[in-house]
């Protein structure tokens, strides 16, 4: 982490963890093959509709962190993700986002098929997923 993103007390700043899953999930779509900023180039984009966090134990300045995101739900508009972020093998929080599949003017519309092709390799159904807490 950068001196920027922590607090007085040499922890995270608490809404800096979002920025955190979002490059996460950036990082899975380019490894799919489906680059976020190719697809809002054509028109489609995925705004978080929900979000859940749950914070376990600080990161702090210099902290070398592992985010883990796995695809938990593949459906026609939306696509739900589920974090983990650590550091070595200590838990520092849990997440969850839901998103919708929109036009650039916000107006839902289904997965288009080459995106579902492209993600249905990380999809993991939300039973097979191990619990995060």
């Amino acid at each position: 982490m950068t001196y920027a993103e922590c607090t007085v007390g040499n922890h995270i700043y608490y809404a800096r963890y979002l920025d955190l899953l979002e490059a996460a999930r950036g990082e899975l779509f380019r490894a799919a093959g489906v680059p976020l900023l190719k697809l809002q180039e054509a028109g489609t984009i995925f705004p978080v509709i929900e979000c859940h966090m749950e914070y376990k134990a600080p990161a702090r300045y210099d902290d070398e962190l592992v985010i883990e995101v796995r695809l938990t739900e593949l459906g026609r508009v939306r696509l739900d993700f589920a974090y983990r972020v650590l550091r070595g093998e200590t838990l520092l929080l849990t997440g969850s986002t839901r998103h919708v599949c929109t036009t650039l003017e916000e107006k839902p519309k289904r997965l288009p098929p080459e995106i579902v092709a492209a993600l249905s390799p990380y999809a993991m159904p939300s039973e097979a997923v191990q619990p995060l807490s």
